[in-house]
């Protein structure tokens, strides 16, 4: 039997933390809100929680039969996930295929470019400062991580990618890039957490290079519901 719910410990842009009965489970809810540019952009779309809790049940499905450890229990409803409880890293891998999105304003580069290989960026996490790039030595002495711990995050965030690469690829679709997170569990073992949604990665249609992803919203390309449905339809077949 799942814990039951029992308080609100962290609201989050689109998603929500409770804690349960169990002191080393919790939910994530998913919820229907949209934003961009650090929360500046909102809107509400319908669905839109429901569609990405089924997403991201499927891809942490993908990358825990890769061998990648993961914070998931099991989906309780539409919306709610049970998880294992862990202290999030306040550290984000990001790791990217093509040149696309800050990284192309960065450097000065046309989106589009595919990588020779995946490539691998460190951000601090933190709306305040606008999750700021970050290097290895900066997150230790900041007292963020450790170095294993950063080693370990690459070596699994790239795992990660791999898998749901492959798995986005026989669906016609490219992973350009994408966002992991890593928690401590009880023991001090590191796992996949947060989740894993067309909110946290750039997916491009294969060939005609149509966005799948939040950039809709971001850039007002298409309705962005109309667009996690089509992703959910691709994924599931209806």
């Amino acid at each position: 039997m799942a814990p039951e719910l029992q308080a609100k410990i962290y609201q989050g842009k689109a998603k929500e933390v409770w804690s349960t009965t169990d002191p080393d489970q919790v939910v994530l809810r998913f919820t229907d809100a949209a934003t961009a540019f650090n929360g500046v952009k909102k809107a509400s779309i319908d669905e839109k929680g429901a569609l990405n809790l089924a997403m991201s049940v499927k891809l942490f499905d993908v990358v825990s039969d890769a061998g990648v450890p993961t914070h998931v229990v099991e989906s309780l409803n539409d919306t709610d996930l049970l998880c294992h409880r862990v202290t999030i890293l306040p550290v984000e891998v990001v790791v990217r295929s093509v040149v696309a999105g800050s990284f192309a304003k960065r450097y000065g580069l046309e989106e589009g470019m595919l990588l020779d290989q995946p490539l691998v960026e460190l951000f601090h996490k933190s709306d305040d400062l606008d999750d700021p790039l970050v290097n290895d030595d900066a997150a230790v002495a900041l007292g963020w991580a450790k170095h294993w711990e950063l080693q370990c995050m690459k070596e699994l965030a790239l795992q990660t990618h791999a898998a749901l690469s492959a798995f986005w690829g026989a669906h016609g679709i490219t992973l350009v890039d994408a966002k992991y997170e890593f928690g401590r569990t009880a023991a001090g073992a590191l796992v996949l957490a947060d989740e894993l949604t067309p909110d946290g990665c750039r997916l491009w249609e294969q060939g005609t290079q149509r966005k799948l992803d939040k950039d809709v919203f971001r850039r007002d390309l298409a309705d962005l519901g109309d667009t996690y449905r089509e992703l959910h339809e691709r994924v599931f077949g209806s």
